[in-house]
């Protein structure tokens, strides 16, 4: 191993359409779409926290955009 960790984190968006067990999230302008199997009563304008496809988490919108703007300053190597 080269001493580098590497780690992927979810990452949260902002629920765009609902069509269980998928949905279309949004983030920053990407959109994409996940399983939401994990989450129960979830709805457009909800925002998540979504792990290699899956939306694992509901979370407030301050939370979520305070998150988004800690990973835009560090730069999480995550794709979307």
């Amino acid at each position: 191993m080269d001493g580098v960790v590497k780690m992927c984190i979810a990452i949260p968006g902002k629920v765009i359409e609902v069509d269980y067990p998928f949905a279309i999230v949004d983030f920053k302008g990407t959109k994409r779409k996940v399983r939401v199997d994990l989450l129960e009563s979830l709805k457009e304008g909800d925002w998540v926290l979504v792990h290699v496809g899956i939306a694992i988490q509901k979370v407030d919108e301050e939370e979520a955009k305070k998150t988004v703007e800690l990973l835009e300053q560090i730069g999480s190597g995550c794709n979307i």
